[in-house]
């Protein structure tokens, strides 16, 4: 009543994060971050959204209701892959871990769920659907679109293929460009992720990790005599649909570089827009998942001092490149860095910009260690990245986009095979006459991702 409206999980009544915004009145700026998650082995389809033991219900009419307020989706079909089942997913948009803020200011996805303007993300409690992944796929949007086999050779370069994947096969309306498809698949994927993690939000929790969220003079109080170590997080923003979005706001907008705490990552403050090739595509998932801020997070108050992130926009003129990377020197030094761990996003043009902060952060005394893939060509023997630079002389790198893997054929596909003679890793004549592919693991989605969220490495024979 009077504009009040709530929502019914596992028969608890739970508000809506506009009517939770509007009685909290202002932000909470302070506090940790608790994450639960609740362990899910198994998805079924149900009449209510909800967790039992570790199965997920979920109920696809409500899924289609919710989706399908945006007039131009179509159609949406809610597909459901699980590990091992001879499957083919195809291709694949995005990948997103559904999550729900229990308690504590905003939503997860703020920006796209709840309001923006009032929401500084990484505080009071999150619950994740452990083991569950939401993956948008539908027509091709763009060739820079992926694939997840559940099962065989290419369910070893894949994470995602050891998730029970809800698969979304969005139709949009005849007469959409490229960029409004984009958005809506986009918003579609986030929607789904949001509606289906408040099955969460009253589930038996399998862990709990408190996040404290320290402030910098706190850190270096705390721990003077650790090494102070700061994240430098890659964020494309190079317009073409190599965009991702901060609090809903397209990075290319701002392009400049912004100082984060982990814990916005983990509600999914950073929301994937990217097309880049799927083997290092960050998609929301890697966003919400983030290896590499999970271990500093461990190891802070330990072996170092995790100071935060500076997530830097990746932008195309090299004019735009100089100006975020000396923007990132300048929030690095303010912070008290010894140390920096720089994360590609995508990848050739991405180099420059990972060259040349690494540089500029070396001659400023700060180590840095630069975590990237390569395209070293069929036999690995070629250059891998676009651009060197004798400063970058400590490298992570997670493997080669250009290895090639014939691919067997799968008893189910979701989505639109033929696809594959176009997307990146595959070309004309991939799709073989028995059903098999033969391809580049460039096409298989994080294969090398760059945050080591995958299985491969490079070595030097």
């Amino acid at each position: 009543t009077d504009g009040v409206w709530y929502e019914m999980v596992n028969n608890m009544v739970v508000e809506t994060c506009d009517e939770k915004e509007k009685k909290e009145g202002a932000t909470v700026t302070e506090g940790p971050l608790k994450i639960r998650k609740v362990s899910v082995k198994d998805v079924q389809f149900g009449e209510v959204t909800e967790v039992r033991g570790e199965t997920l219900f979920l109920n696809p009419d409500d899924i289609r209701r919710e989706l399908l307020e945006d007039k131009h989706l179509l159609s949406v079909d809610v597909k459901i892959a699980r590990p091992g089942e001879s499957t083919r997913i195809i291709p694949v948009k995005d990948i997103l871990a559904p999550a729900v803020k229990v308690d504590g200011p905003g939503c997860v996805f703020p920006g796209f769920i709840g309001n923006p303007a009032r929401t500084i993300a990484g505080r009071g409690t999150t619950a994740f659907l452990e083991g569950v992944a939401v993956v948008t796929s539908g027509r091709l949007v763009n060739f820079q679109e992926g694939l997840i086999d559940m099962t065989g050779p290419g369910a070893e370069y894949s994470i995602f293929s050891r998730l029970v994947n809800v698969v979304l096969v969005l139709e949009p309306v005849e007469g959409l460009g490229k960029h409004e498809h984009e958005r809506v698949v986009r918003e579609a994927g986030v929607k789904a992720a949001a509606f289906i993690g408040k099955a969460a939000a009253t589930a038996e929790y399998s862990e709990e990790t408190v996040y404290a969220n320290e402030t910098i003079p706190e850190i270096h109080s705390k721990y003077p005599d650790l090494p102070k170590v700061v994240y430098v997080r890659q964020v494309l923003a190079q317009g073409l649909l190599h965009d991702n979005f901060l609090y809903g706001l397209n990075a290319r907008e701002g392009a400049i570089p912004l100082y984060m705490q982990a814990t916005e990552l983990f509600d999914g403050a950073i929301v994937s827009g990217n097309c880049a090739a799927p083997c290092h595509k960050h998609t929301t998932y890697h966003h919400q998942k983030d290896p590499i801020s999970e271990d500093l997070l461990a190891e802070h108050g330990k072996s170092l001092a995790f100071l935060g992130i500076i997530a830097q926009p990746v932008r195309t003129a090299f004019s735009e490149k100089e100006r975020n990377s000396f923007q990132v020197l300048k929030i690095a030094k303010s912070l008290g860095a010894d140390g920096a761990i720089i994360a590609e996003d995508g990848g050739g043009n991405p180099e420059c910009d990972l060259m040349l902060t690494a540089s500029i952060l070396e001659q400023a005394g700060i180590k840095t260690v630069i975590v990237t893939d390569e395209y070293a060509g069929g036999d690995g023997a070629s250059p891998g990245l676009a651009d060197i630079s004798p400063y970058a002389d400590a490298v992570v790198t997670n493997g080669n986009g250009n290895e090639r893997v014939v691919l067997p054929p799968m008893e189910k596909v979701i989505g639109h095979l033929e696809t594959i003679e176009v997307i990146t890793g595959g070309h004309s004549g991939s799709l073989l006459k028995d059903g098999s592919i033969n391809m580049e693991i460039a096409g298989i989605m994080g294969s090398t991702n760059e945050l080591g969220m995958e299985n491969l490495s490079t070595r030097a024979i």
